[in-house]
């Protein structure tokens, strides 16, 4: 058996040396990838939304989800890129960022917001996504993930080497990458809500959308295997983070 120590320590050493401070999360990231590596597959991936999704015509609609993330854009201190907006005709509530500056929101998320309030808290939060790099963080997580189980497997051949590929990747999904993934979400909502209140809108209808995307009913999956924290998870979260704040 060949020995692995070296080879797990220049995994471990590659993904230490990527590591640096980020100031608005307050914490050390893991960025292997960088967002510019992810900027062209963002391109291809808003190309694809736009031929294959039907985009509404309510200008109105389209024009309001400009506007406010244009507010919440320039709040987040991101107003130096173009950034695309676009509206989906999608009964499901939704909204997602792609790397290079696209943001697009569905139909049936306008009729869940009461006012301009709740849709810059979306917005706020898919903002906070880009600030904090979380798509470069995310694909250095998956990167460094699988390099490190495939080494191991290897290592160990036969069926302790198919053990580890299956169980240990079991274990990096529920044990770190789902779990960080969930942080992740927590973190755009509280950047979300520092963008919002600089772009003038008021922080606690953040909490208000929240729990109107409980009323909707949610996932069966449990939290602990879902990628993103439950509804009340966010919701207590963002009424600590909001009264701490003094908002």
């Amino acid at each position: 058996m060949r020995p692995i120590l070296p080879v797990v320590a220049v995994t471990v050493a590659l993904g230490l040396s990527a590591c640096a401070y980020n100031p608005e999360l307050g914490r050390q990231q893991m960025t292997i990838v960088d967002d510019s590596s992810l900027t062209k597959a963002g391109e291809q991936a808003w190309n694809q939304a736009l031929s294959k999704s039907k985009v509404s015509s309510d200008r109105a609609a389209n024009a309001r989800v400009r506007a406010v993330g244009q507010r919440v854009v320039d709040a987040a201190g991101l107003g130096d890129r173009p950034w695309d907006y676009a509206v989906f005709e999608d009964a499901s509530p939704n909204a997602f960022v792609l790397p290079g500056g696209h943001v697009g929101v569905t139909t049936g998320l306008l009729k869940i917001v009461d006012n301009d309030d709740q849709l810059a808290a979306v917005i706020g939060h898919e903002a906070g996504h880009v600030v904090a790099h979380h798509a470069a963080e995310r694909q250095s997580q998956n990167v460094t993930s699988s390099l490190l189980l495939g080494v191991l497997g290897a290592a160990a051949g036969g069926d302790a080497g198919r053990a580890i590929s299956s169980y240990g990747g079991d274990a990096a999904k529920y044990g770190f990458l789902l779990p960080f993934s969930r942080k992740q979400e927590l973190e755009a909502d509280r950047l979300g809500v520092d963008f919002m209140q600089r772009a003038g809108y008021r922080p606690r209808q953040a909490v208000i959308l929240w729990e109107h995307m409980q009323a909707q009913g949610g996932s069966s999956t449990p939290q602990f295997a879902s990628t993103h924290p439950s509804d009340s998870t966010r919701i207590a979260a963002l009424q600590a983070y909001i009264a701490q704040r003094g908002w």
